[in-house]
C-alpha cells in the first residue's frame, strides 16, 4: 500500500512537512520518496509536495492531507472526525493557519523576499504588527481548549497535522515565548510525537538554530 506513494518534498518546506505528517499519522511508512532541493531550484521541475498515489496526482498540500485521510480512513491515526460540529472546527483551523504562516512569513522572510532597494521599516513594522495580533487569535483559540488540549478539541486532528509545521518556525527563528506562551506550550508538547520526529526536517537536525528574524517581534 505504502509503496504505492511518492513523495516529492522539500526540507522544512511546512506544506511538504504537513503532508509527512499525515502519512506517518496513516501509518504509511515506507512510503517513496524524493527530497529536491531548494538551494539548486531542483522543485522548479516538480511542484513541491507532489503526492503521487498509483495514478492519481495531488499538487496542494491541503488536498493530499485530505486525500490521505479519505483514502485510508480506517487506517492509522482518525484526523477528521465525524461529529459536524468537531469536523467544522478542525477544517476551520485547517484554513486558518494560511493566515499564520503568510504573516510569519512576511517578518521572518522579509528580506528574503523584498529586494534592499524596496525595503521599508514602516512596512516591516507593520506586517509585526499584522503578526502578533495573529498570534494573540492563536494565543485565544489554545487558551478556549484548555491546557495540555490540541488546537481542535481533545483529539489530534488534521489541523494540528497542518498547524504544526508553522508553529515550529516561531521558536527556531527565536521568537519571544512571551509573545505565544500557549502556543509554544502546545509546540513543547507536539514535539515529540512520533510522527513529526519522523518527519522533522533533516536539514533542521544538522542545524537546530535557525535565523534569528523574530527575535524582535
Amino acid at each position: 500500500m505504502a509503496q504505492d506513494i511518492m513523495l516529492y518534498w522539500g526540507s522544512g518546506s511546512p506544506p511538504c512537512w504537513k503532508v509527512m505528517i499525515a502519512l506517518e499519522e496513516k501509518q504509511l511508512q515506507g512510503y517513496k520518496h524524493k527530497l529536491l532541493s531548494f538551494d539548486k531550484k531542483e522543485h522548479k521541475g516538480e511542484e513541491v509536495p507532489t503526492l503521487k498515489h498509483g495514478d492519481i496526482v495531488v499538487n496542494e498540500s491541503f488536498a493530499a492531507c485530505l486525500y490521505l485521510e479519505n483514502t485510508f480512513k480506517s487506517q492509522g491515526t482518525r484526523l477528521i472526525p465525524d461529529d459536524p460540529a468537531e469536523q467544522a472546527l478542525v477544517y476551520q483551523r485547517m484554513f486558518e493557519t494560511e493566515n499564520l504562516q503568510k504573516k510569519m512569513y512576511e517578518v521572518a522572510f522579509y528580506e528574503h523576499y523584498i529586494p534592499k532597494e524596496e525595503r521599508l521599516e514602516s512596512a516591516l513594522k507593520r506586517n509585526k504588527e499584522n503578526l502578533i495580533a495573529e498570534l494573540k487569535l492563536w494565543e485565544g483559540y489554545l487558551e478556549k481548549t484548555g491546557k495540555g488540549s490540541f488546537l481542535a478539541g481533545k483529539n489530534f486532528s488534521m489541523a494540528d497535522v497542518v498547524a504544526f509545521p508553522i508553529v515550529a518556525y516561531f521558536p527556531r527563528f527565536h521568537c519571544p515565548k512571551e509573545r505565544c506562551p500557549r502556543l509554544m506550550e502546545y509546540y513543547e508538547m507536539l514535539k515529540d510525537r512520533p510522527s513529526i520526529k519522523a518527519s522533522w526536517p533533516p536539514h533542521w537536525l544538522e542545524k537546530p538554530e535557525g535565523q534569528d528574524t523574530l527575535k524582535n517581534l
